[in-house]
């Protein structure tokens, strides 16, 4: 179904406003812009920036490019037959492959990495989101596989998995803050990830496998 356009609008308005922002942030820091002065730079009431973020971290990090569901919803999308270690490196390796802002790959990421660097309830909250991921991974993990309430597999094997991924974010960053540019940082990172894979062993590997449909 095509887009409407109410629905366009809203979206592009939703954009507009994250873009100032975050142009906002760069400049003066993400501690010495307020929200008004963000919605001022948009064109935009107030309100109608909390209408569409409900904090202003959410400006930098929105809800649905920094989920705290992001691994355990990788892994319940897996296709038959792909263990959910398997689903996480191939869903890395696409958005390495593709650029994508979601791992800090677009262009002009590194002053935005800065920025976020500097200020210390987004750092906070990136942490906090890693521990998160992990968590609601191994409750995802544990389910499908029916593991007892008091078995540590699942908890270590999220540990796990949630580990590589923190390991490719922050290659990401730490190549960016270096100053190399998106397609090296990404045949860099890919290869890194052909290592990791490596390390992990079959028992990562081959664990929670999707049963294939009958």
């Amino acid at each position: 179904m095509s887009e409407g356009l109410r629905e366009r609008k809203k979206r592009q308005t939703r954009q507009r406003i994250s873009d100032v922002a975050i142009g906002l942030f760069v400049e003066h820091g993400f501690d010495n812009v307020t929200i008004n002065e963000v919605a001022a730079a948009a064109e935009v009431s107030v309100n109608t920036v909390y209408n569409y973020f409900s904090a202003k971290e959410d400006l930098v990090l929105p809800p649905e490019e920094a989920s705290p569901r992001r691994l355990a919803d990788i892994v319940r999308e897996r296709r038959p037959g792909e263990s959910a270690a398997e689903a996480v490196l191939a869903r890395l390796r696409e958005e390495v492959r593709g650029r994508a802002r979601r791992v800090g790959l677009d262009e002009g990421f590194g002053r935005v990495l800065e920025m976020m660097r500097a200020a210390p309830t987004l750092t906070a909250r990136l942490e906090s989101l890693g521990h998160q991921m992990t968590d609601a991974l191994a409750d995802v993990l544990a389910e499908e596989t029916g593991a007892a309430p008091d078995d540590p597999l699942p908890g270590v094997m999220a540990w796990h998995i949630g580990s590589l991924h923190a390991l490719v974010l922050s290659e990401i960053g730490r190549r960016t803050a270096d100053g190399e540019r998106p397609d090296e940082i990404a045949a860099a990172v890919l290869r890194l990830i052909d290592t990791a894979q490596d390390v992990l062993g079959e028992r990562v590997l081959a664990y929670a496998v999707r049963e294939e449909s009958a």
